[in-house]
């Protein structure tokens, strides 16, 4: 049995039932989330951008941090958009350091690795294939060098509060005293701007999730009624929890490869957190897990932060 349905049968055997998001990414699911990112209520991409764009030079010097030589290794690399300037700048101050991009794609580490060093010439990159722990551990037998890791996108608000503190105490776990971490929150706002951001009018965060119910009836012999399932998502402005379900419209019952699962009307499936924080939250989150906070760098709404954390 592959995992994607082990975990798809599993997650929806428990109560309340749950479906994971890291696997809204197939084919059309990446699609949309380009769609979502090019939304005018979707802020967290642009803020970060920003941030990489205007900031560039004091990230560099930021990071850089007097090591001679390092190692830059980035957690979920994706296409490297925003790390790119990064790149280039650490490049022109005649930084050593090689680049070590991890994704569990292994198509976009092969991209990276040959069209990065094209693009920005000098650039080393030791591409890493696989999960984040493993290919932190891999880095660290490839070389001994200080470590600088970015953890981009916010992506830490895909966990709960109590998921993140366990996250990145396993980082802390695989790095060693002075090694640095740049890792983005989105920050706590006015609760319109948030929800507006996962219930866009263009319908794309709802078709993205709508999306994994067809990926299972296509993927895993499911025969999910998409209609019968409309995408609800919330905000909790004193939590920061920003959650996203689908609510079943009816009685019905959902066959996935030969087991069955039943649906009350109005029972929801729990698809997704997007965790919000503020600046003393993302600091007491350092002082939990082993690190402490260097510098926060912020767009100009501070609405989202690069914030770099020291081991200790």
């Amino acid at each position: 049995m592959n995992q994607f349905l082990t975990e798809v049968l599993a997650d929806l055997g428990q109560t309340p039932k749950t479906l994971n998001s890291k696997y809204f990414y197939d084919k059309k699911g990446d699609k949309l989330f380009q769609e979502i990112m090019n939304c005018p209520e979707y802020y967290p991409t642009n803020c970060e951008m920003e941030i990489f764009r205007e900031r560039t030079r004091d990230l560099a010097v930021t990071l850089k941090d007097g090591f001679n030589n390092f190692d830059l290794v980035e957690l979920g690399a994706g296409d490297a958009t925003k790390s790119s300037y990064l790149l280039k700048e650490l490049i022109a101050m005649n930084a050593d350091f090689t680049y070590m991009p991890i994704d569990i794609s292994s198509s976009m580490v092969t991209y990276l690795e040959q069209t990065l060093p094209e693009q920005i010439p000098g650039l080393k990159v030791e591409g890493l294939n696989g999960e984040y722990f493993d290919m932190l551990e891999k880095a660290n037998t490839i070389s001994s060098r200080k470590k600088v890791v970015l953890m981009l996108g916010g992506n830490i608000g895909n966990e709960t509060p109590e998921h993140a503190l366990e996250f990145c105490r396993k980082v802390r776990s695989t790095l060693q005293q002075g090694d640095l971490v740049l890792v983005g929150f989105d920050l706590k706002k006015h609760p319109k701007v948030v929800l507006a951001a996962y219930n866009d009018a263009g319908g794309f965060t709802r078709d993205f999730n709508l999306n994994l119910l067809h990926r299972i009836n296509n993927e895993l012999d499911g025969n999910f009624d998409v209609a019968q399932f409309e995408h609800y998502p919330t905000y909790d402005p004193g939590t920061g929890a920003c959650k996203s379900y689908l609510v079943s419209l009816t009685a019905q019952s959902v066959t996935i490869s030969g087991t069955d699962f039943q649906f009350h009307e109005n029972e929801v499936i729990d698809m997704e957190i997007s965790q919000k924080y503020s600046l003393e939250e993302t600091e007491n989150i350092a002082a939990s897990t082993g690190f402490k906070t260097v510098t926060h760098f912020m767009d100009q709404k501070k609405w989202f932060v690069d914030t770099v954390w020291q081991c200790v």
